[in-house]
């Protein structure tokens, strides 16, 4: 035993006996090891399909905290609503595929508000707004959490140890998008201003002390002037979360109006490494989503021989989701500034448009309402940041004692 033992750690060149264990030792170690692994990946995908679960259900209690007189049937009701679905077209054949993408958006959005005032019929408009919002948020948490489980339990199913490791290569970007979805369904539920709302923010910093005016029930549009130019500043209605529709409201005023140049402002997603708050500037059209909008603002441009300027603020994608982090806000001026540079540039006669593009939770519609959001983010931000410090100090490895 004392042979084995000094062969094993080195000590003697040992014997037969000696070689032949190393070689069983070996043999069970190859073996067991793929086992081992797969059981350890196992246990990493169940806490953290888990986690998920746990997640999905705060965010639907964060829905649930703003409703009055919460009862089995309306949690019911709601639980069955985070299964929510919208079908896209078919695009097959790709001629009219963005009207019928506008389509089934417009129903969506009737659904969501329709479903929004019968759980909260005593809600002013505006909260009613933040509801849909944060009932959004709940539905595609739960659908990640809903994917994760799926891929867990075939997993479990199947015994394939390469998609475990797929699954599992995954799941710190899956796990980051869950959190941010979480704080942002909060945020939106509660009607804070988010990463996205930016645009919208910019857009009432620069409306001031004006007064804007429905152009449809989404959208308003106020007007300005800055020196020989007249602005026409166009944004979603705030303060209640909406995204509105911009590309509607163009159109309507293009058809009476002659425009020089339009301007549109959004967050835009950075590289790893930038700076969070780094303001840019380029040509087209900056507007994620789907496209319907962003397609019907090109198309009044292209119609019109109109120059396509834009503006973006950098954030992470999960800050665009989460409440509006500080670096975003300082950013506003300077984003204000490259604007209104860019109205300079304008050359010929006519209207300046600028669209202040994202989602309008927590932010007014001119610069007087600015003050209550501007509260409400440097708060947020200052909580959020003594989260990462406490989770800093939580995780941190002592070197030397």
């Amino acid at each position: 035993m004392v042979n084995i033992l000094n062969y094993l750690t080195g000590q003697s060149d040992g014997g037969v006996i000696g070689q032949i264990i190393s070689i069983i030792i070996f043999i069970l170690f190859i073996s067991l090891y793929s086992k081992i692994m797969v059981q350890q990946t196992m246990l990493k995908l169940e806490q953290s399909a888990a986690e998920l679960d746990r997640m999905a259900l705060k965010a639907e209690n964060e829905v649930l905290k703003k409703l009055k007189d919460v009862d089995k049937k309306k949690r019911k009701s709601i639980k069955r609503f985070l299964e929510f679905y919208a079908i896209p077209p078919v695009s097959l054949d790709p001629y009219g595929i963005v009207k019928k993408y506008d389509h089934i958006l417009t129903l969506e959005k009737e659904r969501f508000n329709y479903f929004a005032a019968q759980i909260a019929p005593e809600a002013s408009e505006e909260e009613r707004a933040n509801i849909v919002m944060g009932l959004s948020g709940a539905i595609e948490l739960n659908m990640i959490r809903k994917i994760v489980r799926h891929y867990v339990e075939l997993i479990k199913k199947t015994k394939s140890i390469n998609l475990a490791f797929i699954i599992q290569m995954q799941l710190p970007f899956i796990e980051r998008i869950a959190k941010s979805l979480l704080k942002g369904t909060e945020a939106l539920a509660n009607g804070w201003p988010i990463g996205d709302g930016v645009g919208p923010y910019v857009a009432a910093k620069i409306i001031g002390n004006e007064k804007a005016q429905e152009i449809d029930e989404e959208t308003v549009v106020a007007r300005k002037k800055y020196k020989d130019k007249e602005l026409i500043i166009i944004k979603a209605k705030g303060p209640g979360g909406r995204t509105g529709n911009p590309g509607k409201a163009l159109e309507k005023i293009a058809q009476k109006e002659k425009i020089a140049k339009i301007i549109t402002v959004d967050a835009a997603a950075k590289l790893e490494g930038e700076r969070t708050g780094e303001v840019a500037e380029g040509i087209g059209v900056a507007m994620g989503g789907i496209g319907v909008e962003r397609y019907e603002i090109e198309e009044v441009a292209v119609k019109n021989k109109i120059p396509l300027d834009s503006i973006i603020i950098k954030m992470g994608q999960e800050e665009a989701i989460m409440p509006m982090p500080k670096a975003v806000l300082d950013a506003v001026d300077e984003a204000i500034e490259l604007v209104y540079e860019s109205v300079d540039r304008t050359k010929g006669k006519g209207k300046v448009v600028i669209i202040g593009v994202g989602n309008t939770c927590g932010i007014g519609n001119n610069s007087k309402n600015l003050e209550n959001s501007d509260e409400l983010i440097k708060k947020n931000a200052k909580k959020l940041e003594e989260e990462e410090k406490a989770k800093k100090k939580k995780f941190r490895i002592p070197l030397f004692e």
